[in-house]
């Protein structure tokens, strides 16, 4: 399944074992596990939202979502999701802005709907959208693009704790000046989430 915008190849580079040996460093290929994950990750939400229904109403219109994003039914899952995504709830946003809209494979594939609500979902903390929308900086799809917006987005992601964020970013940083390093990474220090 290929999703959202992680078809940005970063520059080849001399292997450090071999130095005649080119190795081209894909952003694709570090995504690719990072989405196996999140698929294993929406049928485990969905059996943790049965459990908790009682507890959230929005929980409802959740699981329905998951439930129509498993049996690749989209429009579903975007009605369903679109209801919470207006009321801001960071998850919905992410999984619109990923699955339905991030999504190459859905009939509503649109980049420059998905990018919006994983940067508002990004920002208010949720850090599964971080990841999807440093990606979507360093290609330019749907948000202009920047490497210094990719990098700083993977260094808070990194912060929180996000799986694969170390190899990720090296290969943003190949792009960018060491005084644009310095200036995202205090930025990503400083970062404060939003709260509405």
């Amino acid at each position: 399944m290929h999703c959202f915008v992680f078809r940005h190849s970063f520059r080849a580079r001399r292997s450090p074992a071999s130095p005649t040996t080119l190795v081209v460093v894909n952003f694709w290929s570090h995504f690719v596990s990072l989405l196996r994950l999140h698929r294993c990750a929406l049928a485990a939400a969905s059996v943790l939202l049965a459990m908790t229904s009682f507890a959230l109403p929005a929980t409802a219109g959740l699981e329905a979502a998951l439930n129509a994003l498993k049996a690749n039914d989209m429009a579903t899952a975007e009605k369903e999701l679109q209801l919470l995504a207006k009321e801001r709830d960071p998850r919905a946003e992410f999984l619109l802005g990923f699955y339905v809209y991030g999504n190459p494979q859905s009939k509503l594939f649109d980049l420059s709907k998905g990018a919006p609500l994983l940067l508002d979902a990004a920002e208010r903390g949720y850090t599964p959208a971080m990841i999807p929308l440093a990606g979507a900086y360093a290609d330019g799809k749907g948000v202009p693009k920047s490497y210094y917006e990719a990098y700083k987005w993977m260094l808070i992601a990194e912060r929180w704790n996000v799986p694969v964020t170390e190899q990720l970013l090296e290969q943003i940083a190949h792009e960018l000046k060491p005084e644009e390093i310095d200036k995202a990474k205090a930025e990503a220090i400083a970062y404060t989430f939003k709260t509405k």
